[in-house]
């Protein structure tokens, strides 16, 4: 049996599934990881497991070529937010080595650019836990070993109507969160501030409490399971 969990990006319009959490102001270390790894309301429970890599140090990307829809500058655009992208989580000081792959047999994350807009179901990825979904500016599923918490596969879906302006912000965010770091803050003293916010598509580096939470999730001293 396998479990999905999925994280919708939305630039604009409401949200399609409940994937953040409303906050007031700042929170403390310990809150933003619970809320942002396990979906947990400040002072409560967790809402949804903690999902993580079995082999953080070896995870690999691999990017479907792009419709025709996206070449050019949005081509050139994506390409580059994904390198800065991997460049940011790399160096975050976690556990973490992301690299691009050749083979989308072999890889753990697979990134597709679809010439769909938001708001339609996702069609083209050729799985089945992920076609038919509701498409948002951007999309993270992640399919995940419910008796182990172990990620076993990662799937980020871009819609052809999401902002070239916002490439870097939203990259950076569904790769984040394709590390199992599924859930968004919403408060306005994270806009600007968090690639997790929920609100906004402004921030291309990681914050502090970014850093921090990848970490905690996946501590530099990480020994492959």
């Amino acid at each position: 049996m396998k479990q999905v969990i999925a994280a919708l990006a939305l630039v604009a319009g409401p949200a399609i599934a409940q994937d953040h959490i409303e906050v007031s102001g700042t929170l403390s270390d310990d809150a933003f990881y619970r809320l942002v790894a396990c979906a947990a309301p400040l002072g409560d429970d967790c809402q949804k497991p903690m999902v993580y890599w079995a082999n953080p140090g070896a995870l690999t990307l691999w990017v479907a070529p792009l419709p025709d829809a996206f070449l050019g500058g949005k081509a050139q655009r994506a390409r580059a937010a994904i390198t800065l992208a991997l460049k940011a989580l790399n160096e975050a000081g976690a556990s973490v080595k992301l690299s691009p792959s050749n083979s989308r047999g072999d890889a753990d994350i697979k990134l597709f650019f679809v010439d769909i807009p938001r708001g339609a179901p996702i069609a083209g990825t050729g799985l089945k836990w992920v076609d038919g979904s509701p498409l948002g500016g951007a999309t993270t599923r992640l399919q995940v070993n419910p008796v182990g918490e172990q990620i076993l596969d990662g799937v980020i879906v871009v819609s052809n109507d999401l902002s070239i302006r916002s490439y870097e912000s939203v990259l950076l965010e569904e790769l984040t969160q394709a590390l199992g770091l599924m859930t968004d803050v919403k408060s306005d003293a994270y806009v600007g501030v968090s690639v997790l916010s929920q609100d906004g598509n402004r921030v291309k580096a990681l914050g502090a409490q970014d850093k921090m939470a990848l970490r905690r999730h996946y501590p530099p001293n990480h020994q492959p399971n």
